[in-house]
């Protein structure tokens, strides 16, 4: 196994232990649950802040949820569609709290600062706002605005409702979202 898919599987390790632990976890707990050596982590870490900031880095990253948002079947009716979305989204959401919530005050300098994970942020929403587009794109005449301001909307708060590691009733979100919370006149 080489370096790089070593640290891939500490950090899969790693990440349902920071989730229940936060910073105090050990990296010998983290080996253990790598079926590791702890000295295995020092070889592809340079110590444990590497590791927490990778793990965050790790955990932030929105290419899992770009997926899941692409394997969307456009064939179903928008409502469906942003559901799925919409559970994806928060449990993105719940993720991120449960990693990098705890971690917020050991993340210093590197890959998985607070300063990197700042500058990731802007890149992600760009990306998940463009993957919320095409997965609305076949109902853009029903929109009275354009998609990607729908788009940016839907996963502001399909995320917001996802944050203190309570994932959201998807159709609660999409509700709200297509029907706000008047009763019709």
């Amino acid at each position: 196994m080489g370096p790089e898919e070593r640290r891939r599987m500490v950090v899969a390790a790693a990440l349902p232990l920071l989730a229940e632990f936060g910073p105090t976890v050990t990296t010998a707990r983290v080996a253990r649950a790598a079926g590791i050596g702890e000295a295995t982590i020092f070889r592809v870490f340079a110590d444990k802040d590497a590791l927490l900031r990778a793990c965050a880095a790790e955990v932030v990253r929105p290419d899992g949820l770009l997926g899941e948002l692409g394997a969307i079947d456009r064939d179903l009716p928008v409502e469906q569609r942003l559901a799925e979305a919409a559970t994806a989204l928060s449990a993105r959401q719940a993720r991120i709290d449960a990693v990098v919530g705890p971690l917020a005050g050991a993340l210093r300098g590197g890959p998985g600062s607070r300063e990197a994970l700042a500058d990731g942020r802007e890149r992600a929403r760009r990306l998940i706002t463009e993957a919320l587009v095409e997965l609305l794109e076949p109902d853009v005449e029903r929109f009275r605005l354009p998609l990607e301001e729908v788009a940016g909307a839907f996963g502001l708060m399909a995320l917001a409702l996802g944050r203190q590691g309570e994932v959201a009733e998807p159709t609660l979100v999409v509700d709200l979202f297509l029907h706000g919370t008047l009763k019709p006149v």
